[in-house]
């Protein structure tokens, strides 16, 4: 089965091509409901229309650069437009309409834009300032809503509890078994009258209410936790100016006329225009799959909604939003197209379609004996020419006997538990601070076999502070000195390093409106701004003084960042840098000496400022170099900034500390077969150190650099890849190149972290991406399959024990359900060939189905994890996901409930001395009594496949603990009053006792089960 199911029902976690998942939906056969099945698969239709729609928007986009461009040499030209603005418009205060707005950014029409005085002319018309934002009253925010839309996209609506009970009403079997029930209460009333006539038509018709119902409700709480957890994706947060205060806010409440702040690996929140920046370069793919970057300036100011800043910063204008974008047309026909199937949903819907084919098979052959022996019975009497009404109603009953067959044959709770599992797993990681974004991830992170981390925030608190500095070549202890390391320093050096931190920095210090200085930025430019205050430096004073040339903004290619700035006195122009220090120290052939004079590096100062970075470093600390250099000889912005001439201001050493609980996450990984790699773009001294103190380095692994590594040839890769426990200094692609190898030369399942927009290509190669919540760029977040909300290395492992739960969960229903499958089949098919009757009768079949489907994977496929899970070694990629110890169960407990089944049957009446007109009733009824208590009791024993103690913790699941103490209660109710329409009669207590005793008899067989090896 399972290389049959590899060949056919086999799509990969991620990227699955469109021909894989048509594939498996053309090779499903024996489908009863399709509407239930493939709720929860992508909706492929959906999926080629929103590529013709991004098709659309890249010729779209193309037309208007080229007619923007023509429009540039007639520029000076320009016809005044016959635009009016409508009077709803005027009305409220403004000069513009949306529409007018949107035609102008979406056209990129460059004469509209002139038209209407360029970018400050349209600010002016929609009543925004370019500097302080939009205002915060209240009445103007709704009146501006009214008129020109929300920031929202148009989402399906919710569908109400009658749609999934229609849905559930939708399946094949459960009709066919409709129309028997309709067909037996005409038949029964015409011969026997009411309301003896109705008891079976009715018994069936509830049955099917309630199986309907059942369904209905499960699936609807589904749909209710996959909307919440929709909700929760789609939280995205940008800056934003309003009334003159920089301020976070959510996406969906920008309005046209904010003011928005863009960094690297943000996402264009909605369409609008470019005010100022630096070196801004927009990844437009996401909208029209042009994978050429653009580059937006003061000539071509036009910003997309849904596109990515690849680099640079700028601040833009909001114009159009929502619907009215091109990107939120095609998010709402993206969100129809719906996540990828997992490979676990696929494989169990191969699985169905298996054991479907066969139940349908038996369904036929059992319909076969059973009106065979019936015309038989009729010839030997030779009455085959005359039917009475019971006889027509014995016919319909083994009619309905074989639907019901199919019914409980074909495993359609299969894919639909997978979903029910990752749902309910999901709702659970969000409480523990893991955004699930791909279903699949849930469960390819429990086959995980190795991390790879970041270290910066992930392993770290990100909490920066300078608490070390070598300035003008003097060590200081800056944590205990504060400000007064002012003092010690020269004053022309206090004035250069303050230059230095305040201009060449992507944070921002700024007043916020309850009147407090707030420093934004990323928690190392905090850590540097805080420094800069403590000199005494004054951030808009500074900011004011000099007017900024050219920036280049960090990424981890490079590893430093550099601003050109005018000095006032005499224009001249100067550059300063920092990143790493070992490299920025590489740049310098001068250095500010302990007087503030300038002087050449020589060795001995070289070799000083290199052995105080690696006592920093060894201390666990992260180092960076400061430096300036004076463009004597001119400097143009179309220029790149010098690599090399500059003078080394000082070095300073930042304390991250390692996050509580992180060492011993790495050591229950380690116990768990995960192994735990460190890969940052840090020093490697300050790499080792920390990972030494996370338990991540030990006496028989290496730490390597990044350009180190690449140098490799693929046989030495090969020998050090499986010994490598720390990458510092690494690239993008060097982390790219780690894990690519693992994959697909070691054949491992990789999950990797990252926050930067350099980090997509890794995690999205990676088997499971998980980018980090508050340091993570939308870019790695888009890229990722989890997002870790609070950056913490130890919710990785939470995520890893909750994918194990889900993957075994999964396994036990699975375990459950084929026992169940196994056994009414063989039971009612070969009591109809050898008796000529089916012990267990349509309605007791559906109680039976739902017993093993809804209820069945509501109480095993919702189990929380436990600790024990963390004990095992990960299946990996080549596991089978029905092992031997899967098959050695259900072939164990399936052999013991049919030799008791048919133990009872052959034997059952002199055994309990049954006789009379009732004795076959009751002797049925005790059978099906006794093959319920079976399935009650396997279900207990499904809780684990391995351990012999099934009870441990079975408390913390409440679920299971209902689901069990339902099914015996209505159990009791079907025996003990619902006989009419069940066709059971009441037992006695040696008979209830008995039928409990056979169920519980399963459970130390069970027990004997596990302890033979497979």
């Amino acid at each position: 089965m399972e290389s049959y199911l590899n060949q056919n029902f086999d799509v990969k976690a991620k990227h699955s091509s469109e021909e894989a998942l048509e594939k498996w939906r053309n090779l499903c056969g024996v489908v009863k409901n399709p509407k239930r099945r493939f709720r929860f698969t992508a909706n492929l239709s959906k999926r080629y229309e929103a590529a013709a729609m991004r098709r659309t928007n890249q010729e779209k986009l193309r037309i208007a650069v080229l007619v923007s461009k023509a429009a540039f040499q007639f520029i000076s030209g320009v016809v005044p437009s016959d635009y009016t603005v409508p009077e709803e418009v005027k009305a409220a205060g403004f000069d513009i309409c949306a529409d007018e707005l949107g035609s102008i950014v979406e056209s990129h029409d460059v004469k509209k834009l002139k038209f209407h005085g360029g970018v400050d002319g349209l600010a002016g018309k929609l009543k925004a300032s370019p500097t302080d934002g939009l205002s915060t009253d209240a009445d103007q925010l709704s009146q501006r809503q009214e008129l020109f839309g929300i920031n929202k996209f148009a989402e399906s609506e919710l569908k109400s509890f009658w749609v999934f009970v229609w849905e559930a009403l939708q399946d094949m079997t459960l009709m066919i078994l409709g129309v028997c029930a309709f067909v037996s209460l005409i038949v029964g009333i015409a011969t026997e009258g009411w309301p003896k006539g109705s008891h079976d038509g009715l018994g069936i018709v509830a049955s099917i209410l309630l199986v309907v119902f059942v369904t209905a409700t499960s699936d609807y709480r589904q749909s209710l936790q996959f909307r919440d957890l929709d909700k929760e994706k789609k939280k995205i947060t940008v800056q934003v100016t309003r009334n003159g205060f920089r301020q976070k806010m959510s996406i969906y409440e920008l309005l046209p006329g904010d003011i928005v702040h863009l960094g690297i690996g943000d996402q264009v929140p909605a369409d609008g225009l470019f005010l100022s920046g630096f070196s801004v370069v927009i990844d437009e793919s996401s909208l029209t799959g042009e994978s050429e970057p653009v580059m937006v300036n003061v000539q071509n100011p036009f910003l997309l909604s849904g596109t990515k800043v690849q680099d640079g910063s700028c601040k833009m204008m909001i114009t159009t939003v929502g619907m009215r974008t091109q990107w939120g047309k095609l998010m709402a026909t993206l969100t129809d197209g719906g996540d990828d199937e997992t490979p676990l949903q696929v494989k169990l819907n191969g699985v169905a379609t298996i054991i479907g084919k066969i139940g349908l098979f038996f369904a036929v052959v059992t319909f076969a004996v059973l009106v065979q022996g019936m015309f038989m019975r009729k010839l030997s009497l030779g009455t085959h020419w005359i039917w009475s009404g019971d006889e027509a109603l014995e016919l319909l009953e083994y009619f309905a006997i074989a639907v019901t067959i199919v019914v409980v044959a074909v495993p359609e709770g299969l894919p639909l538990a997978v979903t029910l599992s990752l749902a309910f797993a999901m709702k659970k990681m969000m409480n523990d601070k893991a955004l699930v974004r791909h279903l699949a991830a849930c469960e390819t992170m429990g086959s995980a076999t190795t991390i790879c981390s970041d270290k910066t925030g992930t392993l770290t608190t990100n909490h920066m502070t300078v608490v070390k500095s070598c300035i003008c070549m003097s060590v200081q202890d800056v944590a205990n000195k504060g400000s007064s390391l002012q003092s010690e320093i020269p004053e022309s050096a206090v004035k250069l390093l303050i230059q230095s931190i305040f201009n060449n920095t992507g944070g921002e210090v700024v007043v916020n409106k309850h009147g407090k200085t707030e420093i934004l930025g990323t928690p190392t430019e905090t850590a540097i701004l805080e420094l800069g205050l403590s000199l005494g430096g004054k951030f808009q004073e500074e900011r004011k003084s000099y007017r900024v040339v050219k920036v280049e903004p960090f990424n981890s290619t490079k590893k430093r960042m550099g601003v050109v700035i005018e000095l006032p006195e005499g224009g001249s122009l100067r550059a300063h840098t920092k990143g790493a220090s070992e490299i920025v120290l590489a740049a310098c052939d001068k250095v500010v000496n302990s007087s503030g004079e300038v002087v050449p590096l020589d060795e001995e100062s070289i070799k000083y400022l290199n052995v105080t970075i690696n006592e920093f470093a060894n201390e666990a600390l992260r180092t960076l170099c400061l430096a300036y250099m004076d463009l004597e000889n001119g400097f143009s912005p179309d220029e790149a900034i010098p690599a090399s001439g500059f003078t080394c201001v000082g070095i300073v050493g930042i304390k991250d500390p390692v996050r509580p609980g992180v060492k011993e996450s790495v050591e229950l990984c380690r116990r768990a077969g995960i192994t735990v790699r460190m890969v940052t773009g840090d020093n490697i001294n300050t790499a080792k150190a920390i990972a030494r103190e996370c338990g991540i380095l030990t006496d028989d692994g290496i730490a390597i650099e990044g350009p180190v590594f690449r140098e490799k040839s693929q046989e030495e890769l090969l020998e050090l890849i499986p010994k490598i426990q720390v990458m510092a200094r690494s690239s993008p692609m060097d982390k790219h190149t780690l894990v690519k190898q693992l994959r697909t030369t070691f054949d491992e399942v990789v999950a990797v972290t990252g926050d930067g927009t350099n980090d997509a290509p890794a995690l999205h190669e990676a088997d499971i991406g998980l980018a980090m919540g508050i340091a993570g760029t939308e870019v790695a977040k888009e890229s990722a399959d989890v997002i870790i909300l609070d950056d913490n290395f130890s919710t990785i492992v939470t995520v890893a024990k909750w994918g194990r739960s889900v993957y075994i969960n999964i396994q036990k229903f699975v375990q459950f359900q084929l026992t169940v499958n196994v056994v009414a089949l063989i039971v009612n098919f070969s009591s109809a060939c050898l008796t000529g009757s089916a012990p267990l009768t349509a309605v007791q079949l559906l109680w039976v189905n739902m017993i093993m489907d809804t209820l069945g994977a509501l109480a095993l496929a919702t189990e929380p994890p436990n600790n024990e899970l963390m004990k095992r070694l990960p299946v990996g990629r080549r596991g089978n996901f029905i092992t031997n110890a899967m098959w050695r169960n259900i072939l164990g407990q399936s052999v013991y409930q049919f030799i008791l089944i048919w133990f009872l049957q052959a034997k059952g009446k002199s055994v309990f001395g049954l006789d009379g007109p009732d004795s076959t009733l009751m002797l049925n009824t005790l059978i099906f009594n006794c093959f319920v208590f079976c399935q009650v009791f396997n279900e207990i024993s499904s809780r684990e496949m391995e351990e012999i103690d099934v009870f441990k913790g079975i408390l913390d699941n409440y679920v299971f603990v209902v689901v069990i103490g339902a099914t015996v209660f209505f159990q009791i109710i079907i025996i003990e009053f619902l006989g009419t329409f069940a066709s059971t009669t009441p037992l006695t207590a040696v008979q209830w006792i008995f039928s409990i005793f056979i169920g519980f008899l399963g459970m130390p067989i069970a027990a004997g089960l596990k302890t033979i090896p497979v």
